[in-house]
């Protein structure tokens, strides 16, 4: 039976959006100790989202311990303190409280959600879990099973494998290269002191981001971030080297028993502190980031009827960047799709887009931006993954100007520097017809 302290959590969830508008007033909150974090105060319901990032994430592994941070980050619900994993998943539902934890390449996220009343409790067993989790012997072996599972599960996937095989061609030896999940030895192998090792290294004073949103006061927050946070190491591992992604234009196949083939496309992108981001940011919504109005969503799937889905995205990623995409075509016709992207990516680095394409872009970007804000987690969410871009704290107010500002010669500029045919490189997971492959490979190489 559904608790009552669900149920008004439950609720306050469903509230209508806490701000409709980007016009949200963002406050820096220190701590005595040091701990900086973001605030959006909004005392009118009792309620608050918390998001904690460390820095780092899945790309501080060991050597020969791929997925140790995932499997270590999947345990942190699994029993802290004096609860075990029942336990701790009892203490949270009776209070209301939840909580989530994610490993992906380079941070760990922590998001909790809670109400105002039973803040000290939630905060409790949350500092529990990041700071004294027990990986029980038990636990370990139950989640290791899941992501073996999930592992298997993506060896028969052609999205997943056709995923690992873009990360090894693109980004080789580095971390970036290898999925964070591990593999099946990988993970099969790891122990319980390699999990103490990879909490030790990964979660740390010196990768800390925070923000929070909701019924919560500047001065309580400064109090909580030190009790909640301050127990952890000073500093944690290294972080991996930044790398320089070099691609040459071609296909590479991974021959896969499927109707269906599916191809990632990609070449060296453009980094977030560029002066030219935003002109490349607007440029790639008229490429492919803009749905259907998008120049490859057209030309691929509307005028040609070759698939139901196409798109290009920047990736920034802390230690690279790329510009990317996807698609999915019948194996008879997946070549043809390919020489489709290829042609349009030369034509935009030729000449750019229209004004027409520029406005549209504009208006895309600036009216969907407000609608991010619409409640308490995208808030704390939004206002962490500034902090982790360096972006300053006023950027929600001058984030549609400098869209804004962008002009049909910024775009062209950037076409012509950032996409380059001969760079574009492909890789298809299928049995692709009329395709000229330039290399070939099997999953797991």
């Amino acid at each position: 039976m559904k608790s009552m302290a669900t149920m008004i959590l439950s609720l306050l969830l469903s509230l209508p959006a806490l701000a409709a508008q980007a016009d949200i007033d963002i406050q820096e909150v220190t701590s005595p100790g040091g701990i900086t974090a973001w605030l959006v105060e909004e005392p009118s319901i009792p309620f608050v989202a918390l998001e904690i990032r460390f820095r780092g994430g899945a790309s501080l592994d060991l050597p020969g311990k791929r997925g140790a941070t995932n499997l270590m980050v999947g345990l942190l619900e699994e029993g802290a303190g004096d609860l075990d994993a029942r336990g701790f998943a009892e203490a949270g539902e009776s209070i209301a409280a939840s909580f989530g934890y994610g490993a992906y390449d380079d941070a760990i996220s922590v998001s909790a959600k809670f109400l105002t009343e039973t803040q000290d409790e939630a905060m409790t067993l949350l500092h529990d879990s990041l700071i004294a989790p027990r990986f029980d012997e038990d636990a370990i072996e139950r989640v290791r099973a899941q992501v073996i599972s999930g592992l298997k599960s993506d060896a028969t996937d052609p999205d997943a494998i056709v995923s690992k095989v873009f990360d090894q061609v693109l980004f080789g030896d580095h971390p970036y290269g290898s999925s964070y999940q591990g593999t099946l030895e990988t993970v099969a192998g790891l122990t319980r002191e390699d999990l103490q090792a990879a909490h030790r290294g990964a979660m740390a004073h010196d990768r800390i981001y925070v923000s929070a949103a909701g019924d919560i006061s500047p001065e309580e927050l400064s109090t909580l971030l030190d009790k909640l946070l301050g127990d952890l190491p000073a500093t944690g591992l290294p972080m991996p080297a930044d790398l320089d992604v070099t691609t040459t234009a071609g296909v590479t196949v991974v021959p896969f028993d499927t109707p269906q083939a599916v191809a990632l496309f990609g070449q060296p992108g453009i980094a977030l502190d560029d002066p030219d981001f935003f002109a490349a940011y607007v440029m790639n919504v008229v490429l492919g980031g803009g749905g259907f109005e998008a120049r490859l969503m057209h030309e691929v799937r509307e005028k040609r009827g070759l698939t139901y889905g196409v798109y290009s995205y920047l990736s920034t990623k802390d230690h690279t960047e790329v510009i990317a995409g996807r698609v999915a075509s019948a194996n008879n016709r997946v070549a043809e799709a390919i020489s489709v992207i290829q042609d349009e990516w030369a034509k935009m680095a030729a000449e750019g887009v229209t004004q027409g394409e520029l406005d549209q872009a504009k208006t895309y970007l600036t009216g969907a931006y407000p609608l991010r804000f619409d409640g308490n987690g995208p808030i704390a969410d939004i206002l962490v993954g500034m902090q982790m871009d360096d972006m300053p704290i006023d950027y929600v107010k001058t984030r549609n100007a400098r869209v804004d500002a962008v002009t049909l010669d910024d775009v062209k500029q950037v076409a012509a520097r950032l996409l380059d045919p001969e760079a574009l490189r492909f890789v298809v997971v299928g049995q692709p017809e009329g395709l000229e492959a330039t290399d070939e490979v099997v999953p797991g190489q």
